[in-house]
């Protein structure tokens, strides 16, 4: 038997790699408290990556337009000197308040947590994808199945000299096959969709067709049917079902799948928290939840007068960091300090040494 990982003591957990949440923990990196960071998707970025990542958007203050990878590019680059540690492709399932004040969380592969606060940025839920229902399916997801993987090439290398099929006809399926059919060390990648409209920017959808052009991507209007493997459980081949009624038959070793994702809220549900058609009560001075030390914020944050921002998220992702500092580290409160003045917050950036 393997021995237990350790358990990981911090003074912050964020829930939620989404834009809030990635200024959730540099707010409290900031203010000199140690974050550990989960999220449900394999890379950070939330909705702003899977759903619009290359749509504008265009009222983050300072900003004249921005993508929604661009915005997140840029705040991890606000994050990095603070160094937060990394949970991606984990769901905390339990959570629990001790009598001393501090909590226990656990994400489904065993990662333990011993947290001082705890901080919901979970959007309307954790994004869980949308999964494919076939025969022939079973055992293959996280070796030759994958949902949603990230598009960072270094998480594109594991398919390096596969034969991949891409099921999914929206922007999320369309970069994913456009990634990995401008790598050099892949055969051309299938892409299926059950229509053959294909729905994404003009701009994708003219790097999807210059690539169906040169022969990298092959196209099937279509939705499987089968799946079959060899006798080690290594994928084989697919069925496909043709409009028309026919079917076909491809040599593989990998799906990805992007058939969309669904929030839910999962175990949030059941850490008895107070909630109101969905959303979690806060105080709006603190955005403390029901549970002493537990804070939200972002879309998942209920209050009289909420707007579902990302503005908002940012200004409750703040006050619940300064809440919880004067909380965790009382003999700390003093004066606010400002980061065009102080050299303490310009020393934790790393501007100065």
């Amino acid at each position: 038997m393997s021995p237990a990982a350790p358990i990981l003591r911090t003074d912050a957990l964020v829930v939620g790699a989404g834009p809030v949440g990635l200024f959730q923990a540099f707010q409290l990196g900031l203010l000199g408290l140690s974050v550990q960071i989960v999220d449900a998707l394999p890379q950070a970025g939330g909705q702003c990556v899977e759903l619009y990542a290359d749509k504008p958007i265009l009222d983050i203050p300072g900003i004249v337009e921005s993508s929604g990878r661009d915005l997140t590019d840029r705040l991890l680059a606000q994050l990095a000197p603070l160094a937060p540690g990394w949970h991606l492709g984990q769901e905390v399932t339990r959570l629990a308040r001790r009598d001393d004040g501090r909590f226990d969380a656990a994400c489904a592969d065993g990662t333990a947590f011993d947290a001082g606060a705890v901080f919901i940025c979970a959007g309307v839920g954790a994004f869980q994808p949308r999964r494919l229902k076939a025969p022939g399916l079973d055992g293959l997801e996280g070796r030759h199945l994958h949902y949603h993987p990230g598009t960072a090439p270094a998480a594109l290398a594991r398919f390096a000299g596969q034969r991949v099929l891409v099921i999914g006809g929206d922007e999320a399926a369309l970069l994913r096959a456009a990634a990995l059919a401008e790598r050099d060390d892949l055969p051309a990648v299938q892409l299926m969709h059950r229509r053959d409209v294909l729905q994404a920017d003009a701009a994708l959808l003219a790097r999807i067709d210059a690539l169906r052009q040169a022969g990298r991507i092959v196209f099937h209007a279509a939705q499987l049917a089968a799946a079959r493997q060899d006798e080690a459980g290594r994928l084989l081949q697919v069925d496909i079902a043709l409009p028309d009624g026919s079917a076909r038959t491809l040599d593989l070793d990998t799906l990805v799948v992007c058939q969309g994702l669904s929030p839910r809220l999962g175990p949030i549900a059941d850490w008895g928290l107070a909630m109101d058609r969905k959303l979690l009560v806060v105080d709006p001075a603190t955005f403390e939840t029901s549970v002493p030390g537990i804070h939200a914020a972002g879309d998942i944050a209920g209050y009289p007068g909420k707007r579902k921002l990302i503005l908002c998220g940012f200004h409750e992702a703040t006050l619940a960091a300064h809440a919880a500092h004067e909380r965790l580290r009382p003999d700390e409160r003093g004066p606010l300090l400002y980061t065009s003045s102080s050299a303490l917050l310009q020393r934790r950036l790393g501007r100065i040494s």
